[in-house]
């Protein structure tokens, strides 16, 4: 029963910081967009 418990608590650490790491891109993706949209418009 703690073999469980420590797998799931393992994978719900690692799905998280899954989560902020391909946010984290996103966000820098879209900044990128927003730079080049700026300059295309100068």
């Amino acid at each position: 029963m703690i073999r469980l418990i420590t797998l799931l608590s393992l994978i719900a650490a690692f799905s998280l910081a899954g989560c902020n790491t391909v946010h984290g891109v996103g966000q820098d993706l879209e900044k990128a967009g927003e730079a080049i949209s700026n300059a295309a418009k100068k």
